[in-house]
């Protein structure tokens, strides 16, 4: 089939298909469609209409289990990020329009491509490497060697010269007898570099030249140490425990919101998930107990392999099938939870910003306050546009620490921590401009605490009913937070 036959197959799919009716496939004159609805998307297979629907609707069912192993939402975006995983897995479920005969275990082992004779070559390549620098090191112990023996064999030819009065030619017949050597590098004599001041680079002047780089890179507006510092802190907030037991659950949320300056919401939306990381295969066999105490309306989806009346009635996460076992060594989204709202009320950090013209400019005051007393917000960084052009920054009222970048034109509004006990603060500065050049503000932070308080409260083995240990890592995540 040509691209073009396809794109117009595809493209009369939406039209030929009911939205009232949970049909599972759709046929023309030609070709038969088969789908599944996954969320916002659907999963869609075309055949011939002589093609075994049976065989066409299982292997519509493996294509539907492939996708939540690569991508943790269903949504469009994250099936573009992990498309090549996606087509790579594709391919070994179906060759040449012909189904293979492979499980999801199969493909997963197909598409890792661990290969013994790789890892071989890899050490060996590292163990060579690792010799190379050993006899680097020694050719330059040899190097340095080789010169200062030259530097003491020039000042006592030269004293010899002055005292005995040997002629220069036989000094300089000794000095080449005594440094030019069949296996060693040729060597220039000490006595015959001149003594004037030198323009070549100097050992040693690196690290003065890039302090006076750095120095520069200060003067023109550039932070170098803060950004840096900033960095670390994050990945320190954010850092895994360090236990990591064999039963490791990670729990994540990203929050998208977007806001008036006058303080109303515009949309606020917040996805979390729930993934389970299994290392032991004795581990495999479990559940997990859930707490929920979320009072915010959000909306609860389970992975189509997890037990939904089990977590309906006991709020208990389990496979349908108690024999088989979670999959090992792979991070396995088993819940996930949906908040969309434009209620005011449930913005987590409000943020307001006045700015006023004045005589040399704005005077802008801008100050937060933490509605969610619940969350502890870590390394939060208010990004305030500044206008292009001279001017110069005057803050007259600060809370926490800022950052001035001159060629972004950006004004960073630095604090540590928000939570209860430093709900609110405020900064006031002024700067050339209008107030409508001070907007959109951004908002950036990480928290160890999860908005929507769902947490994992136990694990127990199926069989037994006995305590698994387990480690617990939670992180709540800013995907965009804008004030327009």
């Amino acid at each position: 089939m040509s691209r073009t036959r396809i794109e117009g197959l595809l493209a009369a799919f939406p039209k030929l298909m009911n939205m009232g009716k949970q049909h599972t496939f759709v046929e023309t004159e030609s070709v038969r469609y088969v789908y599944q609805p996954l969320e916002k998307l659907y999963m869609v297979l075309i055949t011939t209409k002589n093609s075994n629907i049976l065989e066409d609707l299982e292997t519509l069912r493996l294509f539907s289990r492939v996708i939540p192993e690569y991508c943790r939402v269903l949504e469009e975006s994250e099936i573009s990020e992990h498309c090549f995983d996606l087509i790579f897995a594709f391919d070994e479920i179906v060759a040449l329009g012909y189904r293979e005969n492979v499980n999801l275990v199969q493909i997963r082992t197909f598409t890792e491509m661990d290969s013994h004779e790789e890892k071989v070559f890899r050490a060996v390549r590292e163990t060579q490497e690792c010799e190379a620098r050993a006899e680097m090191r020694r050719k330059a112990k040899e190097l340095q060697q080789a010169r200062r023996d030259a530097e003491k064999l020039g000042k006592k030819t030269s004293f010899a010269f002055i005292s005995g009065g040997i002629s220069s030619s036989s000094v300089a017949s000794m000095i080449t007898d005594t440094i030019i050597e069949p296996e060693k590098p040729k060597m220039t004599p000490t006595v015959m570099r001149p003594s004037g001041p030198s323009k070549a680079l100097k050992l040693g002047a690196k690290g003065k030249d890039v302090e006076n780089f750095v120095d520069k890179l200060k003067l023109e507006g550039e932070q170098i140490s803060s950004s840096t510092k900033c960095s670390s802190e994050v990945s320190k907030v954010l850092s895994p425990p360090a236990n990591v037991e064999s039963v490791h659950l990670k729990i994540e949320e990203k929050i998208v919101l977007v806001c008036d300056r006058d303080g109303g919401l515009q949309n606020m939306e917040i996805h979390g998930m729930i993934m389970l990381r299994v290392t032991d295969e004795k581990q495999g066999r479990i559940r997990l107990q859930v707490e929920n105490d979320d009072k915010k309306d959000i909306q609860l989806q389970t992975h189509p392999n997890v037990d939904k009346k089990l977590f309906t009635t006991e709020s208990s996460i389990g496979l349908k099938n108690p024999e088989k076992s979670f999959p090992l060594n792979n991070d396995v989204g088993i819940l996930k939870w949906r908040l969309q709202t434009t209620d005011d009320a449930f913005i987590p950090l409000t943020i307001n910003c006045w700015p006023s013209e004045s005589a040399t400019g704005c005077d802008v005051n801008i100050e937060y306050e933490l509605q969610e007393n619940s969350l502890e917000l870590n390394d939060v960084i208010i990004s305030i546009p500044l206008p292009a052009g001279p001017g110069t920054l005057l803050i007259s009222e600060l809370e926490g620490e800022y950052r001035h970048d001159n060629r972004k034109n950006i004004l960073e509004w630095c604090l540590p921590v928000i939570d209860a006990k430093n709900k609110s603060g405020s900064m006031e500065f002024s700067f050339p401009g209008h107030p409508n050049d001070f907007f959109p503000i951004h908002v950036s932070f990480v928290s160890k605490k999860n908005y929507c308080n769902i947490q994992v409260s136990g694990v127990n083995h199926v069989d037994s009913n006995s305590p698994v240990r387990f480690s617990l890592e939670t992180m709540f995540l800013v995907d965009r937070y804008e004030i327009l």
